[in-house]
């Protein structure tokens, strides 16, 4: 694992080995994936290490073709026998699976040789010690802010640095690697006999742009007392923003009914929607893979073609599906350098912060909270659980709970009113708050 893991020539010489060893068995053609990483996550929780994970991990994986016959296999054991048992074990799928004239490499035209080096890998110079240290630090202040906050459901520090390789038997070998870190801490509110929770946290592959600890625990408290004394709203229909990192699955609903296989499966809602309006003609939605320094970014995507500026949303048209190659070759279009989906959504915004984007809803649901998974890709119907914040002539009244908030999103998507710009950047969609003119929300 040592030796994989700090040489990038050492994966590359491996991806190479696989693919002369499946020319060997007979594949035609092969391509192959692999992943390595190793980190560690601290957990404190009421004044004490409450766990401590290493990981080291390391996976292989194989894709053969005989012609238009495809076989798979995947291992995590990099020994020469090992390798040499799971390609035989993919070729002899692949002789036995039936033909798909969809299936095969990407073209050799859109396999770049060189691909830009996006600064993803920042390792955090960190010890165990001082990971505990810091959680425990953040637990402290977190629980001095407020004589309200009860305790902790843990404060988490994790950090991990990986490689990523890719290669196929048309001549393509990349590799690049890349590092996540990320703080986070939960807090509980008690008051009388009510309880609630929330959290907040920062995650970044650069260590320099994590949030402060006095940040995070600062929010963490404002977000979870300011949830105490929340009640049950009344069956309405009204104006509702999501804020802006509950905005981020709204539009993580989009990128998953434009992409390939939902497609070609025809269950998206947006089958047969190119050319047609989907948002107001004032939002734009693009992609922008090679933002140095971004959790989103990559240089190529999993068909090994090199990934692009994409704009699948003009002036409220949608302009392109998200696809990779098989996905691309089912349709009867071409690949968009999507093959494991979106780099850096984003999303125009106005330039009203949240506090504005409430004065201009006047009266309607500030959503911070969203539960269950109640999204129908097939038609749109949307019903998810929710809590957040009444709103009254632009200032928040009270929160509210136990409610359901329901719709369809092209319906909802049509009803973007305004989209704030309180950006948040802690994710592959970077959006604002969303403003909708009307949603049903369902309560007593």
């Amino acid at each position: 694992m040592t030796e994989l893991w700090c040489n990038p020539e050492r994966l590359k010489n491996l991806i190479t080995d696989v693919l002369k060893e499946a020319k060997t068995f007979g594949a035609s053609s092969a391509e192959v994936d692999i992943g390595v990483n190793r980190g560690f996550t601290v957990t404190a929780r009421a004044c004490d290490v409450e766990s401590i994970e290493y990981n080291q991990d390391r996976v292989l994986d194989i894709t053969v073709y005989f012609g238009q016959r495809m076989g798979a296999s995947s291992l995590s054991d990099f020994r020469p026998d090992a390798i040499k048992e799971a390609v035989k074990a993919a070729c002899n799928i692949a002789r036995f699976a039936d033909q798909d004239i969809y299936s095969g490499l990407a073209d050799s035209a859109l396999l770049l040789k060189t691909y830009p080096d996006l600064d993803l890998d920042h390792p955090w110079d960190l010890t165990v010690d001082q990971a505990i240290e810091l959680a425990l630090d953040c637990e402290k202040k977190a629980l001095a802010r407020d004589k309200r906050i009860d305790n902790s459901e843990g404060i988490t520090v994790a950090t991990t640095e990986g490689w990523h390789a890719y290669g196929n038997s048309n001549d393509f070998v990349g590799c690049y690697p890349s590092s996540v870190h990320e703080i986070s801490c939960v807090l509980i509110a008690k008051q009388r006999d009510e309880m609630q929770r929330d959290y907040s946290y920062t995650i970044s592959c650069d260590p320099k742009q994590l949030d402060s600890i006095e940040n995070i625990a600062k929010e963490a408290v404002s977000r979870t007392v300011n949830r105490l004394g929340a009640r049950p709203l009344t069956t309405r229909k009204v104006p509702v923003i999501f804020a802006a990192d509950k905005a981020r699955s709204l539009l993580g609903h989009f990128v998953a009914a434009i992409s390939g296989s939902n497609l070609y499966r025809k269950s998206s809602f947006l089958v047969d929607q190119l050319g047609k309006r989907v948002f107001p003609a004032h939002i734009t939605l693009d992609q922008r893979p090679h933002l140095l320094r971004s959790l989103g970014s990559a240089p190529f995507d999993d068909d090994g073609v090199l990934t692009r500026p994409n704009i699948y949303i003009d002036k409220g048209i949608l302009t392109m599906y998200s696809l990779g190659v098989y996905s691309a070759r089912k349709l009867g279009l071409e690949t968009t350098g999507n093959a494991g989906g979106v780099f850096n959504l984003f999303v125009n915004t106005g330039n009203k912060d949240l506090k504005a984007l409430l004065k201009t809803m006047d009266t309607g649901l500030l959503i911070t909270d969203l539960m269950g998974q109640g999204v129908n890709l097939v038609t749109g119907d949307y019903s998810r659980g929710a809590s957040g914040f009444w709103v009254e002539r632009g200032e928040i009244q009270y929160p509210v709970e136990e409610i359901t908030i329901a719709g369809n999103l092209k319906e909802i998507y049509a009803q973007i009113i305004e989209i704030g710009n309180d950006i948040d950047r802690r994710g592959n969609i970077q959006t604002g708050s969303i403003l909708i003119e009307n949603m049903m929300v369902a309560g007593n």
